[in-house]
């Protein structure tokens, strides 16, 4: 059973999907092939990746029809701007060996330079309207970058991806995604932001968490697991990223289960309100200037 989301312009979507971020290129392709294999239909990666191109032909060496996977990828900021973003595309979809995409997002708010984005996202309109890309969307925008994305643009995000785990649940910007209609994906969805290499070594993995490890144990799930269904349960999608063939089918074997009221008020309750990855506000000069190259 692959459980899907139906998006506010009616697109559906797999809830579930593969990550990509951090998966080398020459380990993207076989985890793509990996997670098509298990039964996952939707795979998320993005410009900054580096790895499109290995998604694409993970998808190809499938053997599935272009229509039973949704390929979902994202605008770097160095390609902000109107025509800059429909070249974007353009890169994307040569990488990627198609000609539509699913879902396609811009990556960061770079509230630094908002007017660009607004011009970013007014290109992903105009790419929705011609039929180039099936939805649209946007990552790691709060509340804020919200209000003003929608004061100045026509068309409503149908995703706003962001980081979304048991011990950072951002319940406002969850608030605000429902309240106009757009589906909360979780990046890091199983707390793997808490202890990549370089990215909080001081912090606790979500993944050893006492009160998760009970609710597996009790479902006889692993930690990954219980964390996948609650967000699946709460209405969110999630994109857990692992190029290990048994962890990526270990992660969609989450719809055979089902967490009651009060563990998924438990889990609720881990929140700490404290941010693991970077925060859209601050300004990453050098990191936004990074170039996507052509191909």
């Amino acid at each position: 059973m692959v459980t899907e989301l139906t998006l506010n312009n009616g697109v559906r979507m797999p809830a579930l999907g593969l990550g990509v971020f951090q998966s080398s290129p020459e380990e993207t392709t076989g985890a793509v092939q990996a997670a098509l294999d298990t039964g996952y239909r939707h795979i998320d990666t993005a410009a900054a990746y580096g790895n499109e191109r290995e998604v694409g032909e993970g998808i190809r060496r499938s053997g599935l029809d272009r229509s039973d996977v949704f390929i979902e990828t994202k605008v770097w900021v160095s390609d902000y701007g109107y025509d800059e973003t429909l070249h974007a595309w353009e890169k994307a979809t040569g990488k990627l060996g198609v000609g539509q995409l699913d879902l396609l997002i811009l990556h960061q708010p770079a509230p630094d330079r908002f007017e660009k984005t607004i011009a970013a996202y007014r290109a992903l309109e105009a790419l929705a309207a011609d039929g180039r890309v099936r939805a649209i969307g946007v990552s790691n925008f709060m509340p804020h970058h919200l209000e003003r994305l929608l004061a100045e643009t026509d068309v409503v995000p149908a995703v706003n991806q962001i980081e979304l785990h048991p011990y950072f649940t951002q319940p406002a910007v969850q608030a605000a995604d429902a309240a106009n209609g757009i589906i909360t994906q979780a990046w890091s969805p199983i707390g793997g932001i808490t202890f990549y290499p370089g990215w909080g070594e001081q912090r606790k993995s979500v993944m050893d968490d006492a009160t998760i490890a009970s609710i597996a144990a009790a479902h006889g799930k692993t930690p990954a697991q219980v964390m996948l269904r609650w967000h699946l349960q709460q209405g969110r999608s999630a994109i857990p990223k692992s190029v290990n063939p048994t962890r990526i089918a270990e992660n969609f074997a989450v719809f055979d289960f089902e967490l009651t009221p009060d563990e998924l008020d438990r889990i609720d309750a881990l929140d700490t309100g404290v941010r693991s990855g970077p925060d859209p506000d601050e300004p990453r000069v050098e990191r936004f200037a990074m170039v996507i190259p052509e191909v």
